[in-house]
């Protein structure tokens, strides 16, 4: 594939020359796999799901329990989480608005501190991969379930709940402008505008870890099929973070009842991965990118409430903060136009 070429336009925030230094590794490192599409996808109508479907899976950061979601239908637009425990509280809108933190994973509260939703990228960025426009997500914990297959068991549940089309028109927004955004090691991200006519979303992710992972570069247009396939993408840990988290962390909150075991991440060290990866593709395996560019940045875009981000996103070294810091200045700067 040619070297691909973005403007890195308007810089947000971070540092111009660090943003200039990156995009130079950024260019130098080789596509590895790409899979785009000869028609965007772009649905006019928004789509929403017709019944509900439940799954269920040992929890994430209470191991001992196993923990349940049900995708429901949605009477009103965009995504919405339901704390069936906390029946006096109002439901949590998936938006930038709501995010409580990103420092490990994506947290989304609204009014009490105890209505809230933990490692929640898993499942909202299936809003931006799938397409489905308006969803209810009920469950009775702040726990998310983990399954050995990653978030393919959400997909087909999504799926089996039956996406329909509605009668109402879909809303999508992309940026005013090329923007550009820094981060503090390197990374950066780039938001390019939405070509005229082409309400489709492009996404260009690029990792680089001092590890077997190595470097990591995907290209591709955002389509259900597309996102069905990188869904089977665990998260990963360094070997040395795993071992940390079953000793030392048994004596903190945060990683006591970790639900996670040697199926259900990828686990890595300097020269070898400790389990088997996926996504083979010559001498790589490219389950770390796909995680990173799918289940991780699509979460970020699917926190722009109702609507749909079009246009180009290009990821470089980038991470959960570095995504939400970037949506929610778009947002309060005002830098999104409808399409």
């Amino acid at each position: 594939m040619e070297t691909l070429d973005y403007p890195v336009g308007k810089t947000v925030f971070g540092d111009e020359t660090a943003i200039a230094a990156a995009y130079g590794a950024f260019r130098e490192q080789p596509v590895d796999e790409t899979r785009l599409s000869d028609v965007p996808f772009a649905p006019r109508k928004r789509l929403a799901l017709a019944g509900e479907a439940a799954v269920s899976g040992v929890g994430t950061f209470e191991g001992s329990a196993r923990q349940t979601l049900v995708f429901a239908p949605s009477p009103r637009p965009g995504w919405w989480i339901r704390r069936t425990d906390h029946p006096e509280q109002l439901d949590t809108k998936v938006d930038i608005a709501n995010l409580w933190t990103s420092a490990q994973n994506l947290v989304l509260r609204s009014g009490s501190p105890h209505n809230y939703l933990r490692m929640v990228e898993h499942i909202i960025a299936l809003k931006a991969g799938l397409g489905v426009d308006n969803v209810l997500v009920k469950t009775a914990s702040g726990d998310p379930p983990l399954f050995d297959q990653s978030s393919l068991p959400l997909v087909k549940a999504v799926e089996h709940a039956k996406i329909v089309e509605t009668d109402e028109e879909a809303t999508y927004v992309t940026v005013k402008e090329p923007l550009a955004f820094g981060g503090k090691r390197g990374d950066f991200l780039l938001f390019l505008p939405a070509e005229k006519g082409n309400r489709g979303l492009r996404i260009d992710c690029a990792i680089s870890w001092n590890t077997v992972i190595g470097r990591q570069r995907v290209v591709f247009d955002a389509t259900p099929e597309t996102f069905r396939y990188a869904a089977l993408a665990r998260t990963n840990a360094t070997h040395r973070q795993y071992i940390l988290a079953k000793t030392v962390g048994k004596l903190f909150a945060a990683t006591r009842n970790w639900g996670y075991n040697k199926k259900n991440i990828l686990i890595h060290g300097p020269k070898k991965f400790y389990t088997g990866p996926r996504f083979p593709h010559g001498e790589k395996f490219l389950e770390p990118v796909w995680h990173r560019a799918t289940l991780d940045l699509m979460a970020a875009l699917s926190l722009f409430g109702e609507h749909r981000f079009a246009g180009t996103v290009v990821s470089y070294r980038a991470g959960h903060t570095l995504d939400c810091d970037a949506v929610r200045a778009i947002v309060r700067q005002d830098l999104l136009e409808r399409v």
